[in-house]
C-alpha cells in the first residue's frame, strides 16, 4: 500500500519574522509567541511540545510532553524520572524541544541541557495535581511492559481505597526537569518557501547571537 503525498501543498501568508525586530534575549520572543498563539489561534495545548533524547539503545526518540512553566532560565515539564525518558536524559542531557503551531504556522526548536528542579517545587507542582493525576503518577511504571490496562485498573483501585482521605506524597521518583537553552530557533512560514529562520546562540559571555537562516 503506498499514497503520493507530493501534492499536498500550502501557502504559508500569516507573518513574518524581522531580524531588525528580533529582541535581544530569545524568552521574550518565546513568550511573545505563545501568548499571540494561545490568545489568537485555536491550537488546543498550545504548550504541547515534542521532547527528543537519545536513548539508551543509542536511537533518537521523540514524544509529545506539556509544558509547565517557562522562566528566564528555562522551560520545565515534569515526568517519572525512571521512564525510558527520565532514564534518557539522565544518561544524555542535551535534549531538543520543538513547539509546532501550525494555525500561525509557527515553530520554535530549542536544543539545551536538562536538569531535576529543586525538590520543593516539584512537591509544589504535585500537590496542585488533581487528585487522580497524583495516583496515576504513582500507579504507572511508566515506559515498562504491562500485561494489560485491567492490572492498572485494579491498582488504581486499591491506591485510592490505601489513600482515601489522605494526603498523598509525591514519590521520588517523580519530578521536574528545566531545559536550559544553548540554542533557539524561531521559524515562521512564509511564501514560495521562503521561510524566515532567526536562531539564537547562547554565547560564552551568556549574551546571545543572533542570526537570520536561509529557510
Amino acid at each position: 500500500m503506498e499514497k503520493d503525498l507530493s501534492n499536498y501543498r500550502k501557502s504559508y501568508e500569516k507573518g513574518e519574522l524581522l531580524l531588525d525586530n528580533a529582541p535581544e534575549n530569545p524568552i521574550e520572543l518565546f513568550r511573545n509567541w505563545f501568548i499571540e498563539v494561545d490568545t489568537h489561534f485555536n491550537v488546543g495545548e498550545t504548550n504541547a511540545m515534542t521532547i527528543s533524547t537519545i536513548g539508551l539503545d543509542g536511537f533518537p526518540k521523540s514524544r509529545v510532553v506539556l509544558l509547565k512553566k517557562y522562566t528566564h532560565e528555562g522551560f520545565i515539564f515534569y515526568t517519572n524520572y525512571k521512564s525510558e525518558k527520565g532514564r534518557a536524559i539522565e544518561a544524555n542531557p542535551n535534549i531538543c524541544l520543538s513547539f509546532f503551531w501550525p494555525a500561525a504556522e509557527r515553530q520554535i526548536i530549542i536544543k539545551g541541557k536538562a536538569e531535576k528542579i529543586a525538590k520543593n517545587l516539584s512537591d509544589g507542582y504535585f500537590e496542585s495535581r488533581p487528585r487522580g493525576s497524583q495516583l496515576g503518577a504513582i500507579v504507572s511504571n511508566q515506559s515498562e511492559v504491562i500485561k494489560n490496562r485491567t492490572e492498572l485498573e485494579q491498582k488504581l483501585k486499591a491506591l485510592e481505597t490505601h489513600h482515601d482521605g489522605n494526603v498523598i506524597e509525591r514519590p521520588d521518583y517523580w519530578g521536574g526537569f528545566i531545559v536550559k537553552p544553548v540554542e533557539l530557533e524561531f521559524w515562521q512560514g512564509r511564501p514560495n518557501r521562503l521561510h524566515d529562520r532567526i536562531r539564537y546562540k547562547l554565547k560564552a559571555d551568556y549574551d546571545w547571537q543572533i542570526d537570520r537562516l536561509a529557510p
